[in-house]
């Protein structure tokens, strides 16, 4: 045998090893997944069951609410309010997980794709090593998003809702006292713990729409940056418009999720960095292609600077930007001078 071939039949049984450990590591994810979304469907029906049963206790309350004291109708209604907080906040993270599942079986089916490539390979071929490597930086970029998104997402949760539902025991405690020696203090504490829990809920509803927004798959890709542009306006007092150009009509789910996605990242990279006062965000339905467009009156920058630096640190918000463009066969383009804002342009050809 030759040097060379030699070489590459040792080069490939190296890659072959790599290619197992790599699917054993995603396999051994996917089953951790599994395993915690199977305990989050157990705990969401029994929340499902003690909610029902609160509902009908809350129900027959307010039917007679005659016969009972209004501190009674009261902590019906905040039992049942509270429990509800609770299953939403379980089916989040169980949301969380599914999106994470999703995502890894996409690379697992690629790496599954990428062994069979090595088994049926001739020895001695480069593009195969080559795509090996890129393969490798690609799977260590998802693994990496991934746990950045859970510990941001943890973050929100432990500092938003979780805090709030620990507040929402403490203040359920204090009427619990107070009920029997203070009725009317207690009625008032009542009225803001029905409030508090309805601050959690909208919280909670807030954190669900950055995950993955429900109006998305019902009612597809216009609807849902409607809202994402209303509420990017109202809450960063950016003003942001949305404009459609051409039919709208559904695009396949694939390329719904990844159009948003990427207008969503594009959206947080300008309240983050551009220093706007306003950004327009451009949906043009072509025939057979669909383009989208954020652009921004911002500070603007050096765009071939700050990719090399971007590409040194790692940065994984562009970088997913172009990886999801990149999956649906599209491409992004982003445009910038410094002092004259940015725009981000992608195209997805669809069929």
């Amino acid at each position: 045998m030759a040097d060379g071939q030699r070489a590459g039949t040792t080069g490939l049984a190296e890659i072959h090893i790599v290619l197992v450990a790599e699917e054993r590591r995603m396999e051994h994810a996917l089953l951790d997944l599994e395993e915690e979304m199977a305990g989050l469907r157990t705990a969401v029906d029994r929340l499902d069951d003690r909610l029902e049963a609160a509902d009908m206790v809350r129900r027959h309350v307010l039917r007679d609410q005659g016969r009972f004291a209004a501190q009674e109708v009261e902590v019906a209604m905040g039992r049942a309010q509270a429990l509800r907080a609770e299953a939403a906040m379980t089916r989040l993270r169980l949301l969380q997980c599914q999106a994470a599942v999703r995502e890894l079986h996409d690379w697992h089916g690629l790496l599954r794709a990428l062994g069979q490539q090595v088994d049926d390979h001739r020895p001695g071929d480069e593009q195969l090593a080559e795509g090996l490597a890129r393969y490798r930086s690609a799977s260590r970029q998802v693994f990496q998003t991934i746990e950045e998104e859970r510990m941001r997402i943890a973050r929100d949760m432990h500092d938003g809702p979780a805090q709030a539902l620990s507040n929402l025991v403490l203040q359920a405690e204090v009427v619990e006292r107070l009920i029997t020696r203070e009725p009317e203090r207690a009625v008032r504490e009542l009225q803001l713990f029905k409030l508090a829990v309805r601050g959690v809920l909208e919280e909670t509803r807030q954190l669900i729409f950055d995950l993955r927004p429900m109006t998305l798959d019902d009612l597809g890709l216009v609807p849902t940056l409607r809202k994402l542009v209303g509420e990017h306006g109202e809450r960063y007092g950016i003003d942001t418009r949305l404009s459609i150009i051409g039919v709208e009509h559904r695009l396949p789910a694939p390329a719904e999720g990844a159009l948003y996605r990427i207008i969503q990242e594009a959206l947080t990279n300008v309240r983050k960095h551009a220093g706007a006062r306003s950004v327009e965000v451009l949906l043009n339905f072509h025939p057979g292609q669909v383009t989208a467009v954020v652009r921004d009156d911002g500070e603007g920058f050096d765009v071939a600077a700050v990719e090399t630096r971007l590409r040194r640190e790692r940065h994984l918000g562009l970088v997913s930007m172009r990886e999801r463009a990149a999956l649906e066969g599209g491409q992004l383009e982003v445009v910038s001078e410094v002092g004259r804002g940015t725009e981000v342009r992608v195209t997805v050809p669809l069929g």
